[in-house]
């Protein structure tokens, strides 16, 4: 099967879309599938506004439109909101094309929270964009919620995968976090306010607070909580070996989708302590992690969970289930013959 994926986020960015992207690709290569993806550097982008690490690609349809003919596909995915997916978007209702779209991140929420503008309109954005799809692939049974909650109900499964390989309760705990006060409690992800952070830097448990990750929030909060050990980005072993080395992993986030991070650190043996919120309600089991309104509480409490059970949970998120769900969401286009 030959499919294109369009999106805005790709590399050089570093999060989950980015990462859930390459790794489904490389297990539908692996199968024989043809992907295309269509990425904002193959166009000339612009700093987005507040968020300059992310580079909005000014993609007209005509020309994402010849990348998409030129490369003839079977399916069409876009998996995010953005301009490079607009002018997909257009050019495939243009001609006719079903695609299939994706909801990675709480939009709405997200754009709330680093502009100050009502949720609400964004998820006006947010349901026209989506509407024309044949499937709107969503990770948690939260989000299908949310989703047809807000007149989306074409609504299919597509979970998130753990490189087993690499994540896996033998890692051997990171050098830098030899030495430190137990517990260690561990952040992974984009340093950035939307990221809720500063929530869990203010908890009061005992122990070394660790931040593992990059942002435009990282020199404030670096200053402002001095007590904190904050290792920047780290990647692939190392990433592992963190996540290994510490007694917890703390999600202060209110607005991921899902939460690759939470089970990477599972695959690890780590327990996670996280609010009730879409993502963590989703993923957590009482044996794996807790959830409290109140983050101290759920670090207490998810302390006291067993590492092999975290683990042996952990293993059952693959990226080999994930690639199958996705291309089972996929919705064939039906081109007319070339008349001989």
């Amino acid at each position: 099967m030959r499919i294109a994926i369009v999106t805005d986020a790709w590399e050089p960015q570093v999060n989950g879309v980015v990462r859930t992207l390459k790794s489904v690709r490389q297990v539908l290569e692996g199968q024989g599938h043809v992907v295309e993806v269509i990425s904002p550097d193959l166009f000339y982008s612009v700093p987005c506004p507040t968020y300059p690490e992310i580079r909005l690609a000014m993609a007209t349809t005509g020309a994402v439109g010849a990348l998409i003919e030129e490369f003839a596909p079977d399916a069409v995915h876009l998996a995010t909101e953005g301009p490079v997916c607009v002018a997909a978007r257009r050019w495939c209702l243009r001609h006719d094309y079903a695609f299939t779209t994706a909801y990675h991140t709480q939009f709405p929420d997200y754009v709330s929270a680093r502009s100050g503008v009502p949720a609400e309109w964004i998820w006006r954005y947010i349901r026209w964009f989506h509407a024309p799809a044949q499937a709107v692939l969503a990770s948690t049974p939260s989000i299908r919620r949310t989703l047809e909650a807000h007149g989306l109900t074409q609504v299919r499964h597509w979970g998130r995968g753990v490189d087993l390989a690499r994540f896996h309760a033998g890692v051997e705990p990171h050098p830098a976090l030899a030495g430190l006060a137990g517990p260690i409690q561990l952040y992974v992800g984009r340093v950035a306010v939307e990221k809720n952070i500063e929530a869990f830097l203010k908890t009061h448990h005992p122990g070394t607070k660790v931040v593992v990750g990059d942002g435009p929030a990282r020199a404030q909060l670096e200053a402002a909580y001095p007590d904190a050990v904050f290792l920047g980005a780290r990647f692939g072993d190392e990433l592992a070996q963190c996540y290994a080395g510490a007694d917890v992993f703390v999600f202060p986030s209110r607005t991921d989708t899902f939460g690759l991070v939470m089970i990477e650190a599972l695959a690890c043996g780590t327990p996670v302590a996280a609010y009730p919120v879409t993502g963590p309600v989703d993923v957590l089991t009482p044996e794996t992690g807790a959830m409290d309104e109140e983050l101290d509480t759920a670090i207490a409490a998810a302390l006291a969970c067993d590492r092999g059970r975290c683990a042996a949970y952990g293993r059952g998120f693959t990226w080999e289930a994930s690639a199958g769900q996705f291309l089972d969401a996929l919705v064939a286009i039906h081109r007319p013959a070339v008349a001989a």
